[in-house]
C-alpha cells in the first residue's frame, strides 16, 4: 500500500467521522468546530490530488473565514431565550420553492459535466495548477460555475428571509 492510499483513508474516515459529528451534535458551537475539521480534512484531498491552489483556498476561505463568521454569530445569539418557530406558511411556502430550485440546479450542476475528462494523478502532473484551473473553470464549466453562484446568492437571501422575525414574534 502506498503512503497516498494510506493518507487518504485516513482522510477519508476523519471527514467522515467529523461530517457525522457535526449534524448530530446538539451544540451549534461544538457543530461548527466539526465542521471545520471536515475542512480541513477536505484540504488534505485537495493536496493528495495536487490541487494545492484549491487547499490553501479551502483552508483560508472557508474555514478561516466562514466558519469563524460562523463561530462568532452562533456565540453572540443567545439560541436558548428566543422561540423556535420556522415562520408563516408563506415563509414555510417560499422555503419549499427556495428548496425545489436549488435541487433542480444541483441536478443539473451534476448533469452538465458529469465525466471527468481525465484521469487523477496523484503527486505528479499539472492538474492542479492555477493556470489550468482558471483556463477549464472559465472554458468548458463556465455554466456549471455561474449555477452555483445563482445557489450561493439564493441561499443568501433565503436565510435573510428565514432569520426576519414574525410580527407575532416581535410583539
Amino acid at each position: 500500500m502506498a503512503i497516498e492510499e494510506i493518507l487518504f483513508y485516513v482522510l477519508a474516515g476523519l471527514t467522515v467521522l467529523s461530517a457525522l459529528l457535526m449534524v448530530t451534535s446538539r451544540n451549534p458551537i461544538h457543530s461548527i468546530l466539526y465542521l471545520i475539521i471536515t475542512f480541513f480534512c477536505i484540504s488534505g484531498h485537495y493536496i493528495l490530488l495536487n490541487a494545492q491552489f484549491l487547499a490553501v483556498v479551502n483552508i483560508i476561505v472557508y474555514a478561516g473565514a466562514i466558519m469563524v463568521l460562523f463561530l462568532f454569530v452562533v456565540m453572540l445569539m443567545n439560541l436558548n431565550s428566543e422561540k423556535k418557530s420556522f415562520g408563516t406558511p408563506a415563509k414555510l411556502a417560499v422555503a419549499g420553492v427556495v428548496c425545489l430550485v436549488f435541487i433542480i440546479l444541483t441536478i443539473s450542476i451534476l448533469t452538465t459535466n458529469g465525466k471527468p475528462t481525465t484521469a487523477v494523478e496523484m503527486g505528479t502532473g499539472e492538474i492542479g495548477l492555477i493556470h489550468n484551473l482558471g483556463m477549464l473553470l472559465y472554458s468548458d464549466y463556465v455554466l456549471p460555475f455561474e449555477l452555483s453562484s445563482i445557489l450561493f446568492i439564493s441561499a443568501m437571501i433565503g436565510a435573510v428571509i428565514l432569520s426576519k422575525k414574525d410580527k407575532e414574534l416581535i410583539d
